[in-house]
């Protein structure tokens, strides 16, 4: 099956504003970050502004909001503190994702089925409020009819176990299944998690996929090469992908 439709990718800044943070000073700026991540041809910019800010602050949220030319994907936890802020703010999108203190990154999807009545209310507040919604979720089919249920926009499907091992068969087929399932039931369907440019390829050529999230690689990579071209070297890789017939 072969799919030519553009693939959007939205670069994640929340690692510029972890390296400024280890010094509490205002540099690297994750804003003008996301301006050359935009200029070197990102689609839209991702923030996660976490419980404890760890790294993006509610300043950067503010001036992202008013800055970002392309579309800008806030991502949080189903909280009143952060919906209202979304509501005040009104990105393009809200990515609801699970959140623990302890955890170093986000290390799974949503538990779509015991938070649902939670989820269910934020995702009414954000559509009243004219914000496209997205849940983050594991790769599983029952998830995926549950956000369908709950009335989300979109699902992002978690690719942390296809990132730790993309060589498993299973690890991708669960993806792909995913995907398909969800976009059958009228789901806008995007994927992130530990994507970078060695293994994005198999993931963007899903065709089902129509959205990357993709940032702590295109962070790490920018120390050699300069954020732009790591921007452009991500581009690349998924634009290749979807060209090459893989799925």
């Amino acid at each position: 099956m072969t799919s030519l439709r553009y693939q959007r990718l939205y670069v994640n800044i929340d690692h510029v504003a972890t390296v400024r943070q280890a010094r509490r000073s205002a540099e690297p700026d994750p804003v003008a970050a996301a301006v050359l991540c935009e200029q070197a041809g990102a689609d839209g910019i991702t923030a996660h502004l976490r419980e404890d800010r760890r790294h993006i602050q509610d300043a950067d949220i503010h001036r992202l909001a008013t800055t970002v030319t392309t579309a800008l994907n806030l991502e949080c936890a189903a909280t009143d503190e952060m919906l209202a802020l979304a509501e005040a703010l009104r990105p393009v999108a809200v990515t609801l994702v699970p959140e623990r203190r302890e955890e170093v990154t986000t290390e799974g999807g949503l538990d779509v089925f015991r938070a649902a009545p939670q989820l269910r209310e934020s995702i009414a507040r954000l559509k009243r409020a004219g914000v496209r919604t997205s849940l983050f979720i594991d790769p599983d089919a029952a998830a995926v009819r549950a956000a369908h249920d709950l009335g989300t926009d979109a699902v992002e499907l978690h690719t942390g176990q296809y990132a730790h091992a993309p060589a498993d068969p299973r690890t991708l087929r669960a993806l792909a299944d995913a995907a398909a399932l969800a976009s059958s039931l009228g789901l806008a369907v995007h994927a992130g998690h530990g994507l970078s440019v060695q293994n994005v390829g198999p993931v963007a050529a899903i065709p089902e996929i129509e959205e990357l999230n993709i940032g702590h690689a295109i962070v790490g990579r920018a120390i050699f090469v300069g954020l732009s071209e790591a921007v452009r070297e991500i581009r690349q890789a998924m634009d290749d992908a979807r060209e090459a017939d893989r799925f």
